[in-house]
C-alpha cells in the first residue's frame, strides 16, 4: 500500500488548525491534525513532505518519521517542520489501524488501562479559535456569552469555588487554571508584586475553601517567567498543594528547571513545547521533571510520543498527554493514554469536548464521570464530518503522485 496523495484542509471558523488527509492507492485515508500557523505547515507539507513521501509504503511510519525529523532544518523544536511531521505521523498511524482493522491503542500494544482519569483545563469557547492562537490573561472572556454553559476561563477567574463544585458534580476531580498570566504580561515575567501574587492566589484559595482536597488543582504558568520570579510563585503556591505547576519557565535550559525544582516543594510538569525524545531526555537526565507532558501534534506524532512515554517510564516518571487545541489530537492522545503503562491523567476541555469538537469530527472518545474510555473503531475511530468538508469556509489543497 503506497501513499498516493496529501490533502490539507482548513476551515475558516477554526483559523489555527490544519487537518491532513493522507490518501493511499488502496483507498484508505488517514487523518492528521496540527495546531498553530496552519498556512506555513500546509506549505511545508506540499512543498517538502509530499515530494519525499509520495509513492512510498504507507505503513513504514518509523522510517518516514526519521526522514522528516532528520532534515537539515527542523529536526528540533516544535516549529513548522515538526508540526507537519506530527500531522503526517498521526495520519499514517490512522491508516495502519484501518489496514489492520484494529483501534489505534491496540496497534500501540493494547490497553494498559480500561479507563483513564481526565482533568478539565478551564478554557472557554473561544480560547484558541481567534486568529493568532492561544493568548494569556483574560483573552476571549465576554465574547461568547451564549456559546454554552462552560465559560470556564471566566469562571476560574471570578467564581472558582462554583466552578470546582460544578466539575465535581460531573465526576471531574482535577482542574487546571492560570491566574498568574496578567502579572507576567505586566513585568515581562521578571517580577510579581505582593499585590499581584495575592490576587492570583484567590482562585486557589476559593477552591480549597469550597471543596478542600476533593479537587486537584494544576497551575499553568505558560513558560512566562524567569527562574527567580517563578520561584516566588511556586513558593506561594506550595501551601495550597497544587497537583503540579506546569511550564514555569521557558523550556530551553534543563539545568535551570532542575534548579528551580530542587529549590521548591511543588511537582513540576513539562512540556507541551518540547519536541522529540532527545529534548525530553535532557530534561529527564537533569532531574527537572515530575510529570512529562507531551503534545502529539507538536512532539513528532504518535510514534514519537510513544517513544517519549517509554523514555519517561525508564526514569520512573508518568506522562500526561496535552490537549487544548484540536479534536484529532485529543482522540489520538486518548489512544496513547490508554496504552501507556505510565499514564497519569489525560487533559480535556469540557467547553471543547461538549462543543466545537463535536462539530468537526464524526466521533469522539467517551468521557464519563471523570474518566475517558477506549474507542472501538479501526485506527483513530473517527473522521472529519462530511458536512464540514463541503462547507463554504473549507479550503482543500491536494498534491498527488504523478
Amino acid at each position: 500500500m503506497k501513499i498516493s496523495a496529501f490533502e490539507t484542509i482548513k476551515l475558516g471558523e477554526f483559523p489555527n488548525l490544519l487537518w491532513l488527509h493522507i490518501h493511499t492507492d488502496e483507498g484508505l485515508v488517514g487523518l492528521g491534525e496540527t495546531f498553530f500557523g496552519p498556512r506555513a505547515v500546509e506549505a511545508h507539507i506540499h512543498e517538502t513532505v509530499a515530494p519525499l513521501l509520495l509513492g512510498k509504503p504507507a505503513l513504514q511510519m518509523d522510517r518516514h518519521a526519521q526522514t522528516l525529523q532528520n532534515q537539515y532544518l527542523g529536526f528540533s523544536g516544535s516549529g513548522v517542520e515538526m508540526r507537519a511531521a506530527s500531522a503526517v505521523d498521526i495520519a499514517l498511524w490512522d491508516v495502519f489501524g484501518q489496514a489492520t482493522g484494529q483501534p489505534l491503542h491496540q496497534c500501540l500494544g493494547g490497553l494498559s488501562h480500561e479507563k483513564v482519569r481526565v482533568y478539565n483545563t478551564c478554557a472557554g469557547y473561544r480560547y484558541i479559535r481567534a486568529e493568532g492562537g492561544q493568548k494569556t490573561g483574560n483573552w476571549g472572556i465576554g465574547t461568547d456569552s451564549a456559546a454554552g454553559p462552560y465559560e470556564d476561563l471566566d469562571a476560574f477567574l471570578h467564581r472558582a469555588d462554583e466552578l470546582a463544585q460544578s466539575l465535581l458534580e460531573q465526576g471531574v476531580t482535577a482542574m487546571k487554571i492560570w491566574p498568574f498570566d496578567f502579572a507576567a504580561e505586566t513585568s515581562g515575567g521578571y517580577s510579581i508584586s505582593a499585590v499581584e501574587l495575592d490576587r492570583a492566589l484567590v482562585p486557589f484559595r476559593k477552591i480549597r475553601d469550597a471543596v478542600g482536597g476533593k479537587m486537584d488543582i494544576m497551575a499553568e504558568l505558560h513558560s512566562l517567567w524567569t527562574p527567580r520570579a517563578a520561584e516566588v510563585v511556586l513558593r506561594a503556591l506550595a501551601p495550597l498543594q497544587p497537583f503540579w505547576v506546569e511550564d514555569p519557565i521557558k523550556m530551553v535550559n534543563a539545568d535551570l528547571l532542575a534548579g528551580l525544582r530542587a529549590r521548591t516543594n511543588v511537582p513540576i510538569c513539562a512540556s507541551e513545547t518540547l519536541a522529540t525524545r532527545r529534548a525530553f531526555r535532557e530534561f529527564l537526565a537533569a532531574d527537572a521533571l515530575d510529570v512529562v507532558m507531551l503534545d502529539l501534534s507538536w512532539c513528532g506524532g504518535i510514534g514519537e510520543a510513544k517513544k517519549i512515554a517509554t523514555l519517561a517510564e525508564a526514569w520512573g516518571r508518568p506522562v500526561a498527554p496535552h490537549d487544548c487545541t484540536g479534536p484529532v489530537v485529543l482522540t489520538a492522545s486518548v489512544h496513547l493514554s490508554l496504552n501507556c503503562p505510565n499514564t497519569l491523567v489525560q487533559e480535556t476541555v469540557r467547553a471543547f469536548t461538549t462543543g466545537w469538537y463535536r462539530e468537526v469530527l464524526t466521533d469522539l472518545p467517551e468521557i464519563r464521570d471523570g474518566f475517558v474510555y477506549p474507542m472501538a473503531g479501526p485506527g483513530l475511530g473517527t473522521k472529519l464530518r462530511p458536512d464540514r468538508l463541503s462547507a463554504a469556509d473549507c479550503e482543500r489543497r491536494v498534491t498527488r503522485l504523478c
